[in-house]
């Protein structure tokens, strides 16, 4: 009788992709983070808490980088590096139009679909977010020998 490997457990297995995925969420949040700072956009995620303080939005920030990038990296199939980039990059521009184009301004009153240059500066972000987090993934899943 064989035993499976705990490594290999289908539980096991989906909590650590869940892992992985939130720390690469949060290695792709920092770099989007410091382009927030950079553009002064941190007060306003606080607002989604009900707060303006710059801690707080860095917050706020990470925990939603944490969430997004634990469900990529529960629904990532993807073991080599280029198609997991390439999904990285469409899921950073997908969460742009839902966070930054919908979500967000729902969530503090403003009008949805509004591009103008935070929107784009936005987008650049998100596509960073995604670029990053896939690498960081990748790398996770390469010294775990799930690549």
């Amino acid at each position: 009788m064989s035993v499976a490997h705990p490594a290999h457990h289908p539980v096991q297995l989906v909590l650590s992709r869940g892992l992985y995925g939130a720390l690469a969420g949060i290695g792709g949040g920092i770099v989007f983070g410091i382009l927030m700072a950079a553009m002064g956009m941190l007060p306003m995620v606080a607002m989604l808490v009900g707060s303006t303080n710059v801690g707080v939005g860095v917050v706020v920030h990470l925990v939603i980088s944490a969430i997004l990038g634990a469900g990529f990296g529960l629904v990532a199939p993807f073991t080599e590096f280029w198609p997991l980039l390439g999904a990285g990059v469409v899921y950073g521009a997908v969460w742009w139009v839902l966070g930054g184009l919908l979500l967000m301004p729902v969530g503090l009153g403003m009008p949805v679909f509004q591009v103008g240059q935070m929107a784009v500066m936005s987008l650049v972000g998100h596509l960073l977010y995604g670029i990053v987090m896939s690498v960081v993934l990748f790398g996770f899943r390469r010294r775990a020998g799930h690549v």
